[in-house]
């Protein structure tokens, strides 16, 4: 088993909704551990920089608009298999197919306001880490 670090971030539905620490409880009786975290609010232009992925997808712009309509806690986990492993946690992206027990089956209601994002690949969470976290922050 690889130890490996993943990106979580928080969404403003989770802040808004006062269920961080409920969430924070999921992905530590996982058995994986939170070695950075910090809550921000994102800027338009930071939200269209890590969406970047998705500009040319008809929710682009509602997405960011989303990720930027209040605080966002972004974190750094740390584990065995932590990309995987913060993927099942989550649950599918459509909470209507997200099984109970995971994140989004139990407190999502929407799929573009889902609670949670994690990074989809090992490549991906080191971008994704590094455009939140200097080296340094991560403990």
């Amino acid at each position: 088993m690889a130890i490996e670090k993943t990106l979580s971030i928080l969404k403003p539905d989770a802040v808004k909704n006062d269920i961080t620490g409920k969430i924070n409880s999921y992905i530590e009786s996982s058995g994986l551990k939170i070695i950075a975290q910090k809550m921000m609010l994102l800027t338009k232009k930071q939200a269209e920089l890590f969406y970047e992925i998705h500009k040319d997808r008809s929710f682009f712009g509602e997405l960011v608009e989303f990720m930027t309509s209040g605080p966002v806690i972004v974190q750094v986990l740390v584990g065995e298999n932590a990309v995987s492993k913060y993927r099942q946690i989550m649950g599918a992206t459509d909470p209507k197919q997200a099984e109970k027990g995971t994140i989004r089956g139990d407190f999502a209601d929407d799929i573009s306001e889902n609670r949670v994002h994690g990074s989809d690949s090992l490549e991906n969470a080191r971008k994704e880490i590094a455009f939140f976290f200097a080296e340094h922050e991560l403990v």
